[in-house]
C-alpha cells in the first residue's frame, strides 16, 4: 500500500494525501476528512522519514531524563508524552544514569534523529553539548538549569519555598535539631536543595550540626546510609528532610532497623511526592512537585519554539514551578522526655 492507493481512492492528487498527513491548513477540512478515512480504510501507515525529509521535521521530541529508577520521572515522562500525543509529536527518551559519558551519546542520538527539540530533565550539561543544538538551530529546554545560556528556555522550581514550608511545618511541631540528607553536591538541584535548608534553618536559629548534615545519591540505598551515619554520629534529630521521597524512603528504613519508630521518635519529610510516598508505612510528608505542570511548560516551550519557523534560534523562556507541602503521618510532635 502507498501514497498513490490513497490518493486515487480519495480521488485527490497524491500531493493533497501528502499536505494532509503534514497537517497544511491549505487542505479544506472536508477534503482532509475523506484522505484521512481513505488512509483508514487502506490500512495506510506514513513513512516518518520520508514526512520529515518533506517538512524538514521529525515531528519528534527528545527527553533526556537523569535516572529512570526514580518514580519522579517515570511520572513526568507520561505527562511530557500525554502533550506529544495530544499535539502529533512523538518522544524519543534517553536515560543518562547521571553519567556525563551517557549524556553525549544521549545527544549524539538526538542529533542523529533530527528531533525537533529538547527537553534536557537534569540540571547539567556540558556547554559544548549546548552548542551542539544550538548550532543546527534545535530547540531545548531544561529543568533547573543554573545558566541555561541565551535562546534556552529554563523551568525553574522555587526550591526555597518548598523547603521553607517543609521546615516550617517540622518548627510548629516542636522540633528545633532538624537532620537534611542531601542528593549528590556535584549536582546544581542538589546544591540549591541543600543552600535552601541552611538558610531556611538559620533564620530560625536551629541547631547546625555539621553531623546533622549528610550526602546521599537521591535513590533509597543513598538514604539509607546517611541516615545510619546520623544516627551513629550521636547528633540525635528529632526530624529529618530528605532531597527526595526515595532517599526519606531509605531514611525510614535506617531509622526502623536502629529500633526507632516513625514520627514517635524522629520524623521523616521528603520531597517530590512520588505516588509511592502515599503508601509507605506510615505515609510519607513531603513536598509536592507537579510533574503535569513541569511537563506542560517543557513541551509548549518546545512546540512554540519548533513553531516559530525562523531561520534562527527564538527568545527562550523562563517557567517557574511553585511546590507545595503535603502533610501525611511521618511527621509528629517532638515526644516530650520523661
Amino acid at each position: 500500500m502507498n501514497i498513490k492507493a490513497v490518493a486515487k481512492r480519495a480521488n485527490v492528487s497524491t500531493a493533497t494525501v501528502s499536505r494532509t498527513i503534514n497537517g497544511s491548513a491549505k487542505v479544506s477540512p472536508r477534503t482532509a476528512e475523506r484522505v484521512l478515512k481513505s488512509i483508514e480504510e487502506l490500512n495506510f501507515y506514513p513513512d516518518t522519514n520520508a514526512r520529515a525529509l518533506g517538512s524538514g521535521r521529525s515531528n519528534l521530541f527528545g527527553l533526556i531524563i537523569s535516572d529512570i529508577t526514580n518514580p519522579f520521572f517515570p511520572e513526568l515522562v507520561k505527562s511530557f508524552e500525554d502533550f506529544a500525543v495530544a499535539n502529533g509529536q512523538e518522544v524519543l527518551i534517553a536515560n543518562t544514569n547521571y553519567d556525563p559519558e551517557r549524556m553525549k551519546l544521549c545527544v549524539r542520538r538526538m542529533l542523529q534523529r533530527k528531533v525537533d527539540g529538547v527537553a534536557v530533565i537534569t540540571s547539567e550539561m556540558d556547554e559544548g553539548l549546548v552548542a551542539d543544538f544550538s548550532r543546527r538551530h534545535i530547540p531545548l529546554v531544561f529543568l533547573d538549569s543554573a545558566d541555561p545560556g541565551p535562546g534556552v528556555s529554563c523551568v525553574r522550581i522555587d526550591y526555597a519555598a518548598g523547603i521553607d514550608a517543609a521546615v516550617d511545618h517540622l518548627i510548629k511541631l516542636g522540633h528545633r535539631r532538624i537532620a537534611f540528607i542531601s542528593g549528590p553536591m556535584r549536582l546544581a538541584s542538589a546544591r540549591v536543595r541543600y543552600k535552601a535548608f541552611m538558610e531556611s534553618t538559620a533564620r530560625d536559629h536551629l541547631d547546625h550540626n555539621p553531623h546533622l548534615i549528610e550526602e546521599g545519591n537521591h535513590r533509597v540505598d543513598g538514604g539509607h546510609e546517611a541516615m545510619r551515619r546520623i544516627l551513629h554520629s550521636g547528633a540525635k534529630p528529632t526530624a529529618v528532610l530528605a532531597s527526595n521521597d526515595l532517599t526519606a524512603i531509605g531514611a525510614m528504613g535506617a531509622i526502623t532497623e536502629a529500633g526507632l519508630r516513625v514520627p514517635d521518635d524522629i520524623s521523616v519529610v521528603g520531597f517530590d511526592d512520588i505516588q509511592l510516598s502515599a503508601f509507605t508505612m506510615p505515609p510519607l510528608s513531603t513536598v509536592r512537585l507537579p510533574r503535569s505542570e513541569i511537563a506542560k511548560y517543557a513541551f509548549n516551550a518546545l512546540l512554540s519554539a519548533m513553531q516559530a519557523d525562523i531561520p534562527k534560534p527564538v527568545p527562550g523562556k523562563e517557567y517557574l514551578v511553585l511546590p507545595s507541602f503535603v502533610a501525611r503521618k511521618s511527621t509528629g510532635p517532638v515526644r516530650k522526655k520523661k
